[in-house]
Formats: C-alpha cells, structure tokens, sequence
C-alpha cells in the first residue's frame, strides 16, 4: 500500500546557509561552489580534517563526510575493513567508511529533514563536534594498525586507552 504525499507550502531553508554562518564563526577556511554543497578544511589534534556537506533538497536531507589526512596502502585494506567494522560497532551516530576513490578513511553521516521544518544551528554544530570527536578518536587505531604494525583488534584496543594521573 502506497502512502500519498501531500504539496508543501512553506519555502524549504537550505541547510548549508546556516552551516556557512557556523564555519564563518569559527574561521574555518570553506568553498561553496553551489548552492548544494560546501567543503570545509580545519586543523585537528592529529591531522586536517576536510568537511563535505551536500544539501539534497528533495530527500529534505543533509550528506556529511569527513575526511582526514591518512592514506590507505592496498595491501592493507583488508585490516582496515576489520578496523572499520570494530570501530563502527562503538558508534552511535555516523559510521567510517573508506572512500574507494582516494583510499582516506572518512566519517559519514546524513541528516533527514523531512517534516522537521528545517535544520538548527545547534543540530549543524552538533553534527561538526560528533564528527571531529569520533574522528579524534579514532585516528590513533588508523595509525596503529597502518604504521605501527597492530592488528586490527589491538589498534583499537591501544587507541581506546585511557590514560590515569599524570606522567
């Protein structure tokens, strides 16, 4: 059985001029392109993280990944597919991914707004600040198990290690 859709009446808000207000605000270099999408580059604890935003008006949706400077060698995207799904299991919104094209880890998300009558500034911010936590968090397990010769169970394991009192 088919559900029936009903005409909108009210203008929809394009999200990506609320998030362009958030990243000015924060001096964050960005590119807007179009009017659909908007790339954002800031510093991190780690490594840069590169923002890609993309507004889908029809689905009443927001896209979201973020990238950070890491490559992934082709003999070891077997171990970071395991990596993947070890950290994906600690998620709760979002998950990793790797972008097949250019082989960088990266965290996505999307954001539907259907019904919701728009987007909030404190939704946007909320989305930026889960993304750079999780992707914080996680950088240390890409880079154990790239480069410090870990398996994928142990790079979590170390990158997940909270640290007691002070040296």
């Amino acid at each position: 059985m088919a559900t029936a859709r009903f005409e909108r009446t009210e203008p929809r808000h394009n999200p990506l001029d609320i998030l362009e207000e958030l990243v000015s605000a924060n001096e964050w270099r960005f590119d807007r392109s179009a009017d659909e999408e908007m790339v954002v580059e800031l510093p991190g604890r780690w490594c840069d993280f590169r923002m890609f935003f993309v507004w889908h008006e029809d689905l009443e949706a927001v896209y979201f990944s973020c990238t950070f400077d890491l490559r992934v060698p082709a003999h070891k995207r077997g171990a970071v597919a395991e990596l993947l799904a070890l950290i994906n299991e600690k998620l709760w919104l979002g998950h990793f991914d790797v972008c097949s094209d250019e082989l960088v880890p990266m965290f996505r998300h999307t954001v539907l707004l259907r019904g919701a009558g728009g987007v909030s500034p404190e939704q946007l911010e909320d989305l930026v600040d889960i993304a750079i936590s999780e992707c914080e968090r996680f950088y240390p397990a890409f880079q154990f198990l790239l480069w410090g010769g870990r398996k994928p169970d142990q790079a979590i394991e170390a990158a997940l290690l909270d640290t007691v009192g002070e040296a």
